[in-house]
């Protein structure tokens, strides 16, 4: 499997909503990043996209850098890249 691409060194802010259901790109290619469009596959990555469901209506913080330990969300792994 290929590594990731860091497509920002940094958290992407999103406003989500309770119950909705995200598809975090984990590959780095997305056009819509932080979310999955399909790119994996175009690319051959041999990566899937991170599932998750919104627990809460908030704004959370997706990995820009797709190294977080702490998938989809930000952990500050981009500060020792």
């Amino acid at each position: 499997m290929a590594e990731p691409i860091i497509p920002q060194k940094g958290p992407y802010a999103v406003d989500v909503k309770e119950g909705e259901k995200k598809a975090w790109c984990i590959c780095g290619h997305s056009a819509k990043q932080p979310f999955c469009d399909g790119a994996h596959a175009r690319n051959q990555t041999g990566m899937k996209p991170v599932m998750c469901q919104i627990a809460q209506t908030e704004t959370v913080y997706f990995c820009g850098c797709k190294h977080t330990k702490n998938p989809p969300f930000c952990d500050g792994t981009h500060n020792s890249l």
